[in-house]
């Protein structure tokens, strides 16, 4: 949705924006909306563009959420060096093995997005791979605790990414094409 990189403030806003107005707008994350209203959710901008300087920054904002608790979740915003889907599921995979690696396996998780996040068994055009497109690569990274309370209060946490999958072919390619384009603008 963007195209030379943005600077931070930009980044920070087109998320904040996508979060508010397609994520919480839309319910593809019914545990959203309560985070948005507490201001707990921490928007950070990887400035680096190589793997391995991006993974010392998720290790840095783990640290940040261990040192914060009212700071519930992180979205790491990538603007730059992961563009390309491939290279981002690179950079998803070496992640999680990190968080493994560092000890923080059953203390957070990741989640991922991408502007041109696509399910493994979806082709391009299905509308469904926009349960998981974003303004720009980034990492979601979640308080496990905070994760099983909210889904062991859900009355069908199972049913959240079919449910997902179902709106989003619903609302047709067209509308979600359409809706991104509009939010990603500043």
């Amino acid at each position: 949705m963007s195209g030379a990189r943005d600077d931070d403030a930009t980044c920070i806003r087109r998320t904040r924006r996508w979060v508010e107005e397609v994520i919480v707008a839309h319910n593809f994350c019914p545990f959203a909306a309560r985070e948005v209203a507490r201001n707990s959710i921490r928007y950070a901008v990887n400035p680096e563009s190589r793997l391995a300087d991006t993974l010392e920054v998720l290790v840095g904002e783990c640290e940040t959420l261990d040192r914060d608790p009212a700071v519930e979740t992180t979205l790491l915003i990538c603007p730059q060096g992961f563009e390309v889907f491939e290279d981002y599921l690179d950079l998803v995979e070496l992640a999680d093995a990190l968080l493994v690696e560092q000890g923080y396996e059953g203390t957070y998780q990741l989640a991922s997005f991408h502007p041109d996040y696509r399910f493994a068994d979806a082709p391009p055009d299905d509308a469904a791979n926009y349960t998981n497109r974003s303004p720009y690569p980034m990492l979601h990274i979640l308080r496990e605790d905070s994760l099983e309370r909210a889904i062991a209060a859900h009355p069908d946490p199972e049913g959240i990414p079919g449910r997902n999958i179902r709106y989003a072919r619903e609302q047709g390619l067209a509308a979600l094409r359409d809706l991104f384009e509009r939010v990603g603008r500043s």
